[in-house]
């Protein structure tokens, strides 16, 4: 029973999988050849895995899990912990478990934040169905594989990925270590000299984001507000422009009440009108994300009914040309008290990881305000 189970997860996978490379088609022509070859794996695998295991069901046994000495596993922990090369350990989903001091510093993203998200949405958008296809094929067993891809926060910079399947001990399933370096860089050593030179532009967006940081404290700080839509108001204000072009704010929570909605002055196809009268009940995102208190990141949304529908009938995702979008809920002690959201349109530099990080923080801080007002 437990082989067949197994076997239905991985043909769901599949499938799941052959969808994704479906969609992949819409990539540029240059992106093309590594959708072409995550395909031919897929391929491959149904024809020299998941037939010869249909018809071994019947024969197959399992095997029970040795135990292993805990002293050993706390010291494996710590070697993975200090290990000089970036490295995560994910699931057959690229679902990060845990990743490692360097891999911290060199995606951007803290370890905490990382665990229980998808390593693929640190990805350049193009490079993320291949990526998927690969850590499947390794945590079913098809050997070692490597690729080049992309981080999201700098797509400029190809970094080769290594992919090797381990296989926890006391856990039923297979793992997939991932190791990470900038394409043709070397191991370090111990004789290597300094490390290398700061990058200037991702150096110049860590600023970027401080100072946004401290223009938001300023402006919740600096004069209280009188009720809890003029700190969104005031929030939202701080946000449009300098960091998305469009931000729409709604407060409260079983209850959603639209109380601000910031457009590009110059936008023909919609108007800041067309959202400020649109129900908040009708945004799916708004309502997960005021349900559920977790942040939505998406680049080129694929669900154009996301946000809803304006008067007209029409998609907002798709009238107002969005290409990323931030859906973030202003969450304090697990009570969510409003959602903002974030779109960023045509060929604006779509949001990162470490951006997401930043309005995360903001949120708390505005959630803070609003919870404060109610005390008074």
């Amino acid at each position: 029973m437990a082989q067949t189970e197994e076997f239905g997860e991985e043909l769901a996978d599949f499938v799941r999988r052959v969808a994704e490379l479906k969609a992949a088609r819409s990539v540029p022509n240059d992106d093309l050849p590594t959708v072409l070859d995550a395909a031919l794996f897929e391929l491959d695998h149904v024809a020299d895995q998941l037939w010869p295991w249909y018809e071994r069901l019947t024969a197959t046994g399992t095997s029970n899990p040795s135990s292993t000495d805990r002293q050993e596993q706390q010291l494996l922990k710590t070697i993975f912990q200090r290990l000089p090369l970036p490295v995560a350990l994910t699931d057959r989903e690229t679902v990060v478990r845990r990743l490692n001091f360097a891999g911290a510093n060199f995606t951007g993203v803290r370890a905490g934040y990382a665990t229980g998200r998808p390593l693929s949405g640190f990805l350049a958008h193009a490079d993320r169905a291949a990526f998927r296809s690969q850590t499947a094929a390794v945590a079913r067993g098809d050997g070692d594989r490597s690729l080049t891809v992309h981080l999201q926060q700098r797509p400029s910079v190809a970094v080769h990925a290594t992919l090797t399947a381990l296989r926890p001990s006391g856990e039923p399933r297979t793992a997939v270590l991932v190791v990470l370096q900038p394409a043709g860089a070397r191991v370090p050593s111990a004789e290597s000299g300094p490390g290398p030179v700061p990058d200037l532009g991702e150096t110049t967006r860590h600023a970027a984001l401080m100072d946004l940081l401290d223009a938001m404290t300023t402006a919740l700080l600096t004069e209280p507000s009188k009720t809890r839509a003029a700190v969104l108001e005031r929030a939202a204000r701080v946000l449009h422009g300098r960091f998305a072009d469009w931000v729409v704010a709604d407060e409260g929570a079983a209850r959603l009440c639209r109380t601000t909605v910031l457009g590009p002055a110059d936008q023909q196809d919609i108007q800041t009108g067309d959202l400020e009268a649109q129900d908040p009940s009708a945004c799916p995102l708004v309502v997960e994300a005021a349900r559920g208190g977790s942040t939505a990141l998406q680049v080129r949304p694929e669900d154009p009914d996301a946000f809803g529908r304006d008067a007209s009938d029409a998609p907002v995702l798709i009238r107002a040309n969005v290409t990323s979008l931030l859906c973030v809920p202003l969450t304090v002690n697990g009570a969510v008290q409003g959602v903002i959201t974030l779109f960023r349109t045509g060929a604006r530099l779509a949001f990162s990881m470490a951006e997401a990080q930043a309005m995360d923080m903001m949120s708390r801080h505005i959630a803070l305000s609003l919870r404060n007002l109610d005390r008074r």
